[in-house]
């Protein structure tokens, strides 16, 4: 401790080195470990890591913490995280291991539904939903609170084994900044969070599709479809 009571300064290379023994001493123990490794100054650059990270930023309730973990996860101090469904689960290097656990409530039938249906009319391929390849309407359906694809504030119960007495630590922050990183890597991460099987996507855009050509049916053309087409016109 220093003469005012605050923590002795440790320079961030010091801080970093520390991760990284952390890392390789977990993963003796943990093969698994999934460290977040952030390359260059954005911690996301596809659409669903921005998109995650800049709601984030939007809640009120977040305003004053979660910047905090911005430079944590940046200089990879998020030294394991795991997304499963309704829960992510962290460990952050600070002046010891802490471990993180964010549940996120999943969603409800209703919507779910409304959003699969949205998905299968609007949506070309899976591959375009995972690219952030849709109309600006669909990214606004899946922002809207309490009826997309986004958890509001109320939809996030966060814990951590630090002694801060706040709702949300530096750790809790730089793990929720995480999930934006690892959804660059990993989109479809995001529907298995919030409870949505990724497959349905994939029925309701094929059933789309087959129940527009079932209305063209009857409709006289020269152009024939060879079965060996139909899957790349899926895009499945």
């Amino acid at each position: 401790m220093s003469y005012y009571g605050y923590g002795e300064y440790v320079p961030v290379a010091k801080k970093k080195e520390k991760a990284e023994k952390e890392i390789a001493k977990l993963r003796k123990k943990d093969p698994n470990l999934s460290p977040v490794i952030i390359e260059g100054r954005k911690i996301a650059k596809t659409w669903w890591g921005m998109a995650w990270c800049n709601n984030l930023e939007s809640y009120a309730d977040y305003k004053n913490r979660i910047g905090r973990g911005s430079s944590y996860v940046k200089n990879g101090f998020v030294i394991d995280l795991k997304i499963e469904e309704g829960l992510v689960t962290g460990k952050v290097s600070g002046s010891k291991v802490y471990t993180v656990k964010i549940k996120m409530d999943v969603i409800d039938k209703v919507c779910r539904d409304s959003i699969i249906d949205a998905v299968g009319q609007r949506i070309d391929s899976i591959a375009d939903l995972v690219e952030g390849k849709f109309p600006k309407d669909m990214g606004d359906l899946f922002l809207t609170q309490k009826k997309g694809l986004f958890p509001s504030p109320k939809e996030i119960h966060m814990e951590c084994s630090c002694p801060d007495w706040a709702g949300m630590c530096k750790h809790v922050a730089a793990v929720l900044y995480g999930i934006g990183a690892r959804l660059d890597l990993d989109p479809l991460l995001f529907f298995k969070l919030r409870g949505i099987d990724a497959n349905s996507f994939i029925k309701a855009t094929v059933d789309a599709k087959l129940g527009n050509m079932m209305k063209n049916a009857g409709k006289t053309t020269k152009r024939v479809i060879k079965n060996a087409d139909i899957s790349g016109i899926f895009g499945v």
